[in-house]
């Protein structure tokens, strides 16, 4: 399996292309990643070093990659941060030119917008072009709670509330929905949901709230979940997998007291998780 993976990148720690490669790359995937920005550290640490990259460099990478004329065997295409509507077009672009070439191919947005508690925190466009052009495009799409709230332009209070706000994102196109993170009125003060929603039914899984914050773990499950998808064809299965593996990597960082995600540490937590969770089914 080939995926071209388009999101920024970090040579320090695990975001972005940085948080995804690997553990794709542990499943057995080729990855192709195409960097939108690198940065020295992710900005969460309040200074960094490094530059974003214009569209125009993505196009050029692309061009590079389809003159080798391997396109027509990329199974997939995964995007994540953006730091323009401009860089997003230039992704969508590729989008374009793998599907033409592939009709099998898939793609899975992440659609970094914002989180509760931040609110929005990208750039001056991007969420309306997440909005009305890139989820239209997508076959997947993993956003947060805050995200799936702002796109669907609905309240997730509920877990009935969240399933129609995921329903509101399918009908824009996207056949597939996963919210990396979901706290409703039943949920545990203690316990964290995650909710995923295709073609083959609504399911949501529950795990213990780890008292850890750091950058990558949604750009990891984005694309685990994304290649689980692409491999069973199971949304409760990708779901369990994807979270069950970034559970353990969590867990082991937070028992370390890590600031960075043990993605290379706890690598065996992507292939064997010492605890699986199951997917349920929702009526």
């Amino acid at each position: 399996m080939n995926i071209l993976s388009i999101q920024s990148h970090v040579a320090y720690g695990h975001v972005g292309n940085a948080a995804a490669t690997f553990p794709l790359q542990r499943q057995g995937v080729e990855v192709w990643p195409i960097h939108t920005v690198q940065f020295s550290n992710h900005t969460g640490y309040g200074a960094w070093r490094g530059e974003v990259f214009g569209a125009s460099l993505i196009r050029e990478l692309l061009q590079g990659i389809e003159e080798r004329g391997v396109l027509p065997s990329c199974d997939g295409v995964l995007s994540g941060y953006i730091g323009s509507a401009e860089i997003g077009a230039a992704i969508l672009d590729a989008v374009d030119r793998v599907k033409a070439l592939n009709r099998r191919a898939r793609y899975c947005c992440d659609p970094v917008i914002g989180d509760v508690g931040r609110g929005v925190f990208v750039r001056p466009g991007v969420p309306e072009f997440m909005r009305e052009r890139a989820v239209p495009a997508a076959d997947i799409v993993t956003p947060n709670q805050f995200e799936l709230d702002y796109l669907s332009g609905r309240n997730s209070m509920t877990i009935g509330e969240a399933v129609h706000a995921c329903g509101a994102l399918q009908a824009m196109g996207p056949k597939t929905v996963l919210v990396t993170s979901l706290h409703v009125e039943d949920t545990p003060k203690d316990a964290l949901d995650l909710l995923g929603c295709g073609p083959d039914g609504r399911f949501r899984l529950r795990t213990p709230l780890l008292d850890i914050s750091v950058n990558g773990a949604g750009d990891a499950i984005a694309a685990l979940f994304f290649v689980h998808v692409l491999k069973s064809g199971s949304t409760a299965d990708a779901l369990s997998k994807a979270a069950s593996s970034i559970f353990g990597v969590l867990k082991r960082t937070q028992e370390a007291g890590a600031r960075e995600l043990l993605l290379v540490a706890a690598q065996e937590e992507l292939m064997r998780p010492s605890r699986v969770f199951r997917a349920e089914a929702l009526a």
